[in-house]
C-alpha cells in the first residue's frame, strides 16, 4: 500500500581499491594454476548458492581448456569437494589475507556469482560489487528477478544463466571462452558500472534521504 516514489533502494556497494589487481602477481598465478580460461567463485560457499548446477556444468566441461577455481569457506564447502571428487578441472583455495583481495579479485577470467531460486529479494550477493571495481565480467547464474542479474543485464557487465539449467550455464562459459574480445569490454563495463555502486557515495546518499526526512518531519510539525 505505499506509493513507490516513496520507496528508495540504496544498495552497500564497496569501496574503490587503493590498488588495482595485478594480473602478474605471485597471488593471481597460485590461484589459476595452469588453466588457461579461469572461472573463479571467491567467497563465502553457502547454502544461497546454486551448487548443484554449478557442479554439474563443471562435469559436462571436463576436459576442456577452462579450469573452476573456488576460493573461500562455507557451509556448503564440504558437500562441494563432495561433489567434485574426482574432476580435474576443480580447484579450492581458502580465504586470502585481506591484503591479497585485490589479486584474488584480478585472477579470473570470468567471476562467478549465484543465487538459487528463490531467493531473490532474500540474499543479495555483496561479492558482486567488489568485482565491478576489478574490471572483471560476470556469470551470473542467478534468477532474472534478481538484483544480481539486473545489474550484470543493466550495464552489459557479463552474462546471465537460469540456475536451474547446467544447459545454460555450461553455454555461456564456452561462449565467454570464444570471445575474448567482448569478455574484454565487458570487464570494461564492470569498471564503469562500479561507479554507480562507490560505498561512500552510497552511503552520502543515504544520510541525505534520512536528513532530508528529518526536516520534513520538523517542518510538517
Amino acid at each position: 500500500g505505499i506509493a513507490p516514489e516513496r520507496v528508495i533502494v540504496v544498495r552497500n556497494g564497496a569501496l574503490a581499491p587503493e590498488v588495482n589487481g595485478d594480473g602478474k602477481h605471485p597471488v593471481v598465478n597460485l590461484l589459476r594454476g595452469r588453466y588457461p580460461f579461469v572461472v573463479m567463485h571467491a567467497g563465502n560457499l553457502g547454502f544461497a548458492g546454486a551448487w548443484d548446477t554449478v557442479l554439474e556444468t563443471t562435469r559436462r566441461l571436463q576436459g576442456q581448456p577452462m579450469g573452476f577455481v573456488f576460493v573461500g569457506d562455507g557451509a556448503y564447502r564440504d558437500n562441494l569437494l563432495r561433489l567434485a571428487r574426482g574432476l580435474t578441472n576443480v580447484r579450492f583455495s581458502p580465504f586470502r589475507p585481506p591484503d591479497e583481495v585485490h589479486y584474488v579479485l584480478a585472477a579470473p577470467d570470468l567471476h562467478l556469482v549465484t543465487l538459487r531460486k528463490g531467493l531473490e529479494g532474500l540474499v543479495v550477493p555483496s561479492k558482486l560489487y567488489p568485482i565491478l571495481w576489478s574490471g572483471r565480467p560476470v556469470l551470473a547464474v542467478a534468477p532474472e528477478g534478481s538484483d544480481v542479474a539486473r545489474i550484470v543485464r543493466k550495464y552489459e557487465c557479463g552474462l546471465v544463466a537460469d540456475p536451474d539449467d547446467p544447459d545454460a550455464v555450461v553455454s555461456a562459459v564456452r561462449w565467454a571462452y570464444a570471445h575474448p574480445e567482448e569478455l574484454q569490454n565487458m570487464g570494461r563495463r564492470a569498471r564503469e558500472a562500479a561507479y554507480h555502486f562507490d560505498r561512500k557515495t552510497l552511503m552520502q546518499q543515504f544520510v541525505d534521504i534520512v536528513e532530508g526526512a528529518a526536516k520534513r518531519q520538523k517542518v510538517s510539525k
